[in-house]
């Protein structure tokens, strides 16, 4: 800590939250008050340190023609004026709050504006500042307003008297650090810069100064009870409730509540003597009651994501259209919920929530994560200097977004350790609020909240808290008063590359424990940069590829969505996962049972549709009658009858939830939920016939289509189709998950592997055995320097009256196998022109054992390259699961097809998997010129999610045991 007074700091410096602004209110995006944006190109100029003392700049007739521009709202690192950085807890400089570096980026900023003709010339101004990182000192016309900290929070001076009619000139000045930084160690990038907008507001006599809406729900008698308090008072009026009131005047009236399902609001009007406030007002309660969360007497269940304000060209610098891009997205997955991590949201995002039908954990903005490996010594948190500038961060966010229905908790922050800083923070909050829920995750004695909240508890321990059973944490008190309270998981399933794995396990215990009500993935998107190679292809950079001193890699690309907003495979499993509908059935029965698993919504929102499907071709289908089930409701139906196909073979009901009509956030037959139920048994492909003898042929073994090599028993070619393998393969590109995080030793299993060598085995060729009715081919498959390995044997027999060629693999573990492996299964090139696949199997997207929930039976057909996902940092994607065949052809339709017994996972890709480990980003793969490379898997290790959460449950992995499968291969 340094010994240098707090009076003889430097502005930026001082712990205070700033000078001169005025109280934090309401916000609003409708008023009749004139208002005049101020966005656009600013002059600018950037200064390696703080220190300067020329303050000429704020000067009206300074020349600053020899100036850059950037644009505000945006960051100044994204715009050619330095770089940016990203620390998931580390400070970027020496900690010693509250002091920061010499070396701190200072950005200067002007910008020259006219006044409208039409501006008012009665009443006052102000100007608001929605949000501006880290510190900014502000004069208009030569006069200095003060200064703020408080990133992502608003702030506002009185400016009227200062104001001309033309050529008034707005200086800023914003450094990168500064004390508040200290509190805004929030895991993602660091971009200086005024971000959100800058706005002048025309404030007459009478104008409202602040507003707190007060409409609450009582579900016994259907009715709502409105209470606008306002300042200066005024009238309050609501036409289609026929409300005329006065502020601070209660009203109750039958009305339809608000909930994320049906996000009810009603128009309603604030009028003072001098302005007009457009208010939304929904009506809704929330309590604690019984242990549990509970809005509008109902229990609700968290279907939520953790979201970052990010777009990979502008940085936290995001649009209207982009917000509600974002909610369209999470409304069209089945998400339910946002906590807005880890700071207010720009608050139109909280009008979208309310219109669209979110639950919001509003988190203040307040975060000292990188104390953590100081022991917390000096943690701003427990340091009374610092109380002051916490309460105001807390009393700006709650009196900014206080009159949102779509808030259900409060949020003191994230990763703060504990201290006296929060209590008095929840103890402000519950004086001003006591109508909301207050959350915090950091502190085990829940002293300050009403919520027991964790990050990536196991599924074990999950359970356990669900049955109110969990270890012991403190005094018997402390325990008895968390156990009492309801359990969300803030952050869970890490969504880090491929994956997250075990979401379908957590979901069965969300629904199994009335406590457990829900959680949120982290994270919603994928905070990739973007940039271009020399060449002009587009990638996404990560930590590390800005040149900074200190960086996490790209544990910053952790998101549901890829930068460019594109879904992930794992966005689509949630989807799944989560889904408010359940469809079960009994094939050989012909029953069907739906359950509606929304808190408030009952079904008549949507219509149902069956399917009828033989070897993946729908051969009937229709409407289907489900009552209006009202929540928690079940229907147990009668399937259709069968349709004739006439085909025989697999055949199986697809049954589809779909939206009746329009909504805000998708169009009728959007689809909702959807569920498969067997109708047939699949089958093994039979033998046809008995089966060829090898022979010898032109210094080659041939058996039926296939050419071997006699010396290795290797295939060389299929029906006259040159192919490279099929081998044993064990290794997979790691995934994110698969390496684990840092601080979880015990299973970081892409680490493991690797120590043991399995991404460069030897495969030695013991024997190549010919007979009469097969050919088998004996190895020992290992990693060097190690006595660990798989006899693998393959026996390869041929029909005699059909053109098949078919493998049997057997592997056993010789040793003392320790890990799980990776995958098993055969690896093959085929010819680069065979770039067109289709199978029969899940589909359409990738899926892994613990990461398969969406993934659907049917027919598909994609390009190889579509397979491909295109994870910002390369590794292993594109299986395909539960296989039954496969063929890869080229434009022609000529190729190769493969069967397998039992159904298999299939991979195809460009490049080998060893190309694609090596990988840093997209650009790094070249694609081959004359080969795709064929993974046909028989087990694939699950994916889990211990890049920050739990590993891969026990079901999910694939031990090292003896196996054998088979495949039967053909061209066409």
């Amino acid at each position: 800590m340094s010994t240098t007074p707090d009076a003889q700091l430097p502005y930026y410096e001082d712990m205070s939250p700033g000078t001169g602004g005025l109280p934090p209110r309401a916000w609003t995006a409708g008023s009749d008050a004139a208002r005049l944006g101020l966005g656009g190109d600013w002059a600018f100029r950037l200064s390696p340190t703080a220190t300067a003392e020329d303050e000429s700049f704020a000067r009206p007739d300074y020349d600053a023609s020899g100036w850059g521009t950037v644009a505000v709202p945006g960051h100044w690192v994204l715009q050619g004026h330095g770089a940016p950085i990203y620390t998931n807890v580390l400070y970027p400089f020496p900690v010693d709050p509250p002091r920061v570096p010499t070396e701190n980026p200072t950005g200067d900023h002007r910008r020259v504006f006219d006044l409208p003709e039409d501006w008012p010339a009665d009443g006052g101004a102000v100007l608001r500042f929605e949000g501006v990182e880290s510190c900014a000192r502000v004069w208009l016309n030569g006069q200095e307003l003060g200064v703020f900290k408080g990133s992502r929070l608003p702030h506002e001076f009185a400016v009227g008297e200062l104001l001309r009619p033309s050529g008034n000139v707005l200086a800023v000045r914003v450094h990168q650090w500064s004390s508040g930084t200290y509190l805004e160690d929030q895991d993602q990038w660091w971009l200086p810069g005024i971000f959100r907008e800058v706005t002048l507001l025309h404030r007459p006599a009478d104008a409202v100064t602040d507003f707190f809406v007060h409409a609450s729900y009582d579900h016994a008698s259907g009715e709502g009870t409105l209470r606008v308090d306002a300042e200066p008072g005024g009238r309050v009026t609501v036409p289609e409730l026929g409300l005329d009131l006065a502020t601070g005047e209660s009203a109750t009236v039958a009305v339809e509540p608000w909930t994320a399902e049906t996000p009810r609001l009603y128009e309603a009007t604030l009028a003072t003597g001098g302005e007009r406030v457009a208010l939304r007002v929904g009506f809704r309660t929330v309590v604690v009651e019984d242990g549990v969360i509970k809005v509008n007497g109902e229990r609700v269940l968290f279907r939520g994501v953790n979201r970052h304000e990010f777009h990979p060209e502008t940085g936290r610098a995001v649009d209207l259209e982009t917000m509600r891009q974002d909610l369209v997205l999470m409304k069209r997955h089945n998400i339910n919920a946002v906590r807005t991590s880890h700071y207010p949201p720009h608050p139109a995002f909280l009008d979208l929530c309310d219109e669209l039908g979110l639950w919001v954990i509003d988190e203040c903005d307040l975060e000292t994560h990188g104390f953590v490996d100081l022991g917390w010594r000096g943690n701003p948190v427990d340091d009374d200097r610092w109380t002051p500038a916490l309460v105001d961060r807390a009393r700006r966010m709650v009196e900014r977004d206080k009159n949102h229905a779509s808030v259900v908790m409060w949020s003191l922050g994230n990763e703060c350790g504990t201290g006296r800083g929060l209590t008095a923070m929840a103890d402000w909050i519950r004086e001003r609020d006591p109508s909301r829920v207050i959350h915090y995750e950091g502190d085990m004695s829940c002293a300050d909240t009403d919520v027991y909240s964790r990050m990536y508890a196991p599924h074990e321990e999950v359970d356990q808290i669900g049955q109110r059973t969990e270890a012991a944490w403190a005094d018997a008190e402390l325990d008895a008063k968390r156990r009492a309270l309801p359990f969300i998981l803030c952050e869970y399933a890490h969504a880090m590359g491929n994956g997250p794995g075990g979401l379908s396990d957590y979901q069965r215990l969300f629904e199994t424990h009335e406590r457990c009500q829900g959680g949120f993935v982290w994270e919603w998107i994928d905070h990739g940069i973007a940039k271009r190679t020399a060449e002009g292809e587009l990638f996404y950079g990560y930590g590390g590829d800005f040149g900074e001193e200190l960086h996490d890699g790209n544990f910053v690309c952790d998101g549901l969505l890829f930068p460019d907003r594109t879904p992930s495979p794992g966005l689509i499993e949630y989807k799944k996962v989560i889904e408010p509908v359940r469809i079960e059935g009994d094939g050989a029965a012909g029953t069907l049972r739906i359950t509606n698993t929304h808190d408030f919504a009952d079904l008549s929102h949507l219509t149902f549709s069956w399917a009828y499907e033989a070897e993946g071709v729908e051969v009937g289908g229709g409407e289907l009658a489900v009552p209006p089930l009202a929540p928690g409701e079940s229907a147990d139906l009668k399937l259709p009858d069968r349709p004739a196909t006439g085909t025989g073979g697999e055949a199986l009901w697809t049954v589809r939830a779909l939206l009746a009509a329009d909504t805000a956030w998708a169009e009728a037959g959007h689809e909702v939920a959807w569920g498969q139920i067997p109708a047939t048994t699949p089958t093994a492909p039979a033998a046809s016939g008995g089966v060829l003898a090898p022979r010898r042929e032109d210094g080659a073994l041939v058996l039926g289509p296939g050419a071997f090599d006699p010396a290795t028993g290797a295939l060389l070619s299929l029906g006259g189709l040159a192919v490279t393998g099929p081998r044993l393969d064990v290794w997979r590109a790691p995934t994110d998950n698969d390496n684990g995080a840092p601080w979880q030793p015990d299973e970081r299993y892409g680490l493991i592997w690797r120590t043991l060598g399995l991404h460069r085995l030897h495969h030695r060729v013991d024997a190549v055995e010919v007979a009469d009715d097969a050919l088998t081919v004996r190895t020992r498959v290992a990693p060097a320097a190690t006595d660990v390995g798989l006899e693998t044997v393959y026996r390869w027999t041929a029909d005699t009256d059909a053109d098949r060629l078919r493998l049997t693999v057997s592997v056993t573990p010789l040793g003392e196998w320790t890990c799980p492996l990776p995958r098993l299964g055969v690896r093959l090139g085929v010819p680069a022109a065979l770039g067109r696949a289709e199978w029969f199997g899940g589909g359409p997207g990738e899926a892994y054992p613990d990461t398969h929930a969406a993934s659907r039976i049917g027919r598909w057909a994609l390009s190889v390259d579509e397979m491909q996902t295109p994870y910002v940092r390369p590794q292993e994607n594109g299986a395909r699961a539960d296989v039954r065949w496969a063929r890869l052809t080229d434009d022609g339709g000529a190729g190769i097809a493969v069967e397998g017994a039992p159904p298999f996972w299939f991979t195809a890709r460009r490049w080998t998997t060893e190309q694609l480990d090596a990988a840093e980003h997209t650009p790094d793969l070249s694609p081959s010129a004359d080969t795709v490379w064929v993974n046909l898997d028989h087990g694939q290790q699950g994916i889990g999610s211990q890049s920050c959460g739990p590993g891969v449950l026990p079901p999910y992995r694939l031990g090292a045991a003896p196996a054998e499968f088979s495949f039967a291969f053909s061209r066409i």
